[in-house]
């Protein structure tokens, strides 16, 4: 597996890969309604390409295919952090995550789902707040985390 900066050929690959692992990986803590209103299949390419090209994009290869990626903002937010669901617990999103976190700053915040919580948190985030959050129509839970970079 290697660690390469996003190109636009690859958006048609992540958006699919982010539906998949929504309804895979995410299923034990949310229900069927929510998992469709989180990922519907249903996504505007051109604006998740644009996010992609304004943020620090990484991406995630294995071979030919393309297994995991993550994005993080000029603020510290890390935006998106999704791994294949057939390559889940073999170090990918932390690579990604060691990367994201190595562009920001002193603070880095992200959205964590019930599902990445215990990831989040063995990599020192804290949890702010829970929070729900309407996805068309349909509630979910999420926290709101910070982690909060050593300076030297």
């Amino acid at each position: 597996m290697y660690l390469r900066r996003y190109q636009t050929t690859d958006c048609p690959q992540l958006t699919q890969l982010f539906f998949n692992t929504v309804h895979t990986v995410n299923s034990k803590d949310y229900t069927p309604e929510q998992l469709d209103a989180w990922a519907t299949g249903h996504v505007d390419e051109q604006q998740w390409n644009r996010s992609f090209i304004e943020h620090f994009t990484v991406v995630a290869v294995e071979g030919d295919a393309i297994v995991g990626f993550g994005d993080i903002d000029e603020t510290g937010y890390l935006d998106r952090l999704y791994v294949h669901s057939m390559y889940q617990r073999r170090g990918i999103a932390t690579a990604i995550c060691d990367m994201l976190e190595g562009q920001a700053g002193t603070r880095i915040v992200t959205h964590s789902s019930i599902t990445a919580l215990p990831f989040f948190k063995s990599r020192g985030y804290r949890v702010v707040r829970q929070q729900q959050v309407e996805r068309n129509g349909v509630v979910l839970d999420n926290f709101v985390m910070e982690k909060l970079k050593q300076t030297v």
